[in-house]
Parts: structure tokens; C-alpha cells; sequence
């Protein structure tokens, strides 16, 4: 009777002790589950938060790029037409340093110079004296060589001579007062003459020149 008590105590031991086992590898279980549950759980919440964050760093790298790429490209564009403005302005000073040039390049080869003007003159009712280096003779229909001037109204000479006197004063004969023409030294003859139109009056100086006719050699503006 006693060892049937003592072999049934023994079984239930047994059996309680495989229960035990059996409960903790389950506990055990349990446990490894939960904690792969919540690595997991980690990883779905966190880790997309981690995605998101490092989408919007690298937008804002981009977004940043983008803006330092734009900067320096409009730095590229500005300097540019900077150069592109200061070469403009080089050649166009350079084609006006030419063009200056060439102007007084003109003015030497064809040789004409500014007229002289200066206050007073030969007499007290002179203003003012003018004397014109571009001055050139008139021209002549007469041939060989110049006699003594002829100082007579019909004369092809006193006609050339009151062209000469019209080219050195701008006033056109048909609105010219002659007052006088007469030598003033060999091959030289002097007029006095004024305009109809504003009573401007002057005494001109000319000359002879062989082949070419009569010359303007100075001009004396008279007191009114």
C-alpha cells in the first residue's frame, strides 16, 4: 500500500514538472514573439519616419544645390555681359579714336585750316580782320600773262574781281554796294563793298595769281 502511494506522488511530480518545463518553453515563446513583434512594429513606425526624414534632407540638398547652381550660373550670365558690355564699349571708343582719326587725317591731306580773326585791323574803322587759309582763286577766262588790272565796269577783269570780293565776303553780287575798287600795288587791287540787305560793309584785299585768276588775301570788316 505504501509503494503504491509513493509511485503515484512520484508520477504526478513528474507530471508537474513536464507542465512546468512545458509552460516556461511556451512563456519563452511568448516572449521571443512579443519582442519580434515590437522590433518590427520599431522598424514599420520609426524606420519610415527615418525614409521620410532622410527624403526631405535630401530634397532640401537638392532644393539648396539647385539654388547654389542658379546662383552661380546668374553670376556667370552678369559677368558676362559684363565682359561683353566693357569690350562694346572698347570697340566703340576705339572706332570714334579712328574716326577722330581719320577726320584730322582728312584735315591734313586736303589742308585746310580754321580762318584767323582778330580785332581791329589796318584802320580805325576796321572791327575786325579775317584771313582764310582755304581761300582759293576764283578762276579766269583770260589767257597768258595779267597786264595791269583793268578798273572799268565792262571789263572782264572788274567782273572777276567782284567774283573774288563775292567769294571772300558771302555776299552775292546782285545785293553788292561797290563803293571801291582800285590797285593796291602791282597785280593787287582792294574794294570797298557792303551788302543791300543788312548794310554789313567791308574792305577786301586781293590778288593775282597767274593761270588761276584773282585770290582773296584778307577780309577787314567796317564799322557801320
Amino acid at each position: 500500500m505504501k509503494g503504491g502511494f509513493e509511485n503515484e506522488y512520484v508520477s504526478r511530480a513528474k507530471i508537474r514538472e513536464k507542465r512546468r518545463k512545458t509552460n516556461l518553453i511556451l512563456n519563452s515563446l511568448i516572449g521571443i514573439v512579443i519582442i519580434l513583434i515590437i522590433i518590427v512594429s520599431f522598424n514599420i513606425f520609426f524606420g519610415g519616419n527615418d525614409e521620410k526624414a532622410a527624403g526631405k534632407q535630401e530634397h532640401r540638398t537638392e532644393n539648396i544645390k539647385e539654388k547654389h547652381d542658379g546662383a552661380v550660373s546668374k553670376r556667370k550670365k552678369n559677368n558676362e555681359y559684363a565682359e561683353y558690355k566693357k569690350e562694346s564699349q572698347n570697340e566703340s571708343d576705339s572706332e570714334k579714336e579712328s574716326d577722330q582719326l581719320s577726320a584730322k587725317e582728312d584735315d591734313s591731306s586736303t589742308g585746310e585750316s580754321e580762318p584767323v580773326v582778330k580785332q581791329g585791323g589796318s584802320s580805325p574803322d576796321v572791327k575786325e580782320t579775317i584771313v582764310n587759309p582755304n581761300w582759293k582763286p576764283v578762276g579766269t577766262s583770260q589767257a597768258g600773262e595779267h597786264p595791269a588790272a583793268v578798273y572799268d565796269e565792262s571789263s572782264v577783269d572788274w567782273q572777276e574781281m567782284l567774283r573774288a570780293i563775292s567769294y571772300a565776303t558771302g555776299i552775292e553780287q546782285s545785293n553788292m554796294t561797290v563803293w571801291f575798287l582800285g590797285n593796291n600795288g602791282p597785280n593787287k587791287s582792294v574794294g570797298t563793298v557792303s551788302s543791300k540787305s543788312d548794310k554789313r560793309k567791308y574792305r577786301v584785299y586781293i590778288e593775282w595769281v597767274d593761270g588761276q585768276g584773282w585770290k582773296p588775301v584778307k577780309v577787314e570788316e567796317l564799322q557801320r
